[in-house]
């Protein structure tokens, strides 16, 4: 876990809410690296699920096993398997959100892939925040997460996880993708979740992205490294063109 000391202005904080936009799950388990059987780096593209019915309501939702796409959603679904159409992953997975899950299938089908569903890719739960308006974020929601970027891991959402917890299931979640063998996958997963992890453990990570270029449903972060070495942003598409 490599946690960046980062200051975010107002201006790019405020665009994180926009982007961050459900919450679901509970706390992880402990880390424990040397239970690895491997080392083998890997590259991983997270991606964001399309648009959701929760997404268009404006209220954060985050239980299981959440709402479905709209039928805008399902378009832009289909037109990313499109746009990944040509990444030969080698493994699929999804958190436990109906909304992942049906964002993924599309891609599965074009690529023969199965799927494989790890809740640790879940988004960050919103605790008493849940059903708030994603606009009300800033004073709420997002308190705790914005924190976690400046190195306050115990920050906790109220009635829901802290930095720690959070941070410790998404790498648990990836060891598993590495020890199941797979160098290139593609994970479906949540804008909160992606972008804040992302921050939390890339070595060159951009701040300013959270305010020029938020991850909007359908876009994507692709690192290249491991659980034990760390990680790398080596692409970033937050304003996919995906209908």
């Amino acid at each position: 876990m490599r946690i960046r000391s980062l200051r975010l202005p107002i201006a790019v904080m405020a665009a994180a809410v926009a982007a961050s936009t459900a919450a679901t799950g509970v706390a992880s388990a402990d880390i424990d690296f040397g239970s690895s059987g491997s080392s083998g780096e890997m590259v991983i593209t997270l991606v964001r699920h399309a648009e959701s019915l929760g997404n268009a309501s404006g209220l954060i939702d985050t239980k299981v096993p959440g709402p479905d796409l709209t039928s805008r959603g399902r378009t832009q679904a289909d037109n990313l398997a499109i746009q990944l159409a040509d990444k030969n992953y080698d493994c699929a997975f999804a958190s436990n959100m109906v909304r992942t899950e049906q964002t993924a299938a599309p891609t599965l089908a074009k690529q023969d892939l199965n799927l494989n569903i790890q809740p640790g890719f879940r988004e960050i739960e919103a605790g008493q925040y849940e059903g708030t308006p994603e606009a009300q974020a800033m004073t709420g929601y997002l308190q705790a997460p914005i924190k976690w970027l400046s190195g306050d891991l115990n920050a906790r959402i109220p009635g829901s996880i802290d930095g720690n917890e959070f941070d410790g299931r998404v790498d648990q979640a990836l060891l598993d993708v590495q020890r199941r063998g797979c160098a290139n996958p593609v994970i479906f997963s949540h804008g909160g979740t992606i972008m804040f992890w992302s921050m939390m453990n890339a070595d060159n990570a951009d701040t300013s992205k959270l305010g020029t270029d938020p991850m909007r449903n359908g876009g994507r972060v692709v690192l290249e490294g491991s659980p034990q070495k760390g990680w790398t942003i080596i692409e970033w598409v937050g304003h996919p063109d995906l209908g």
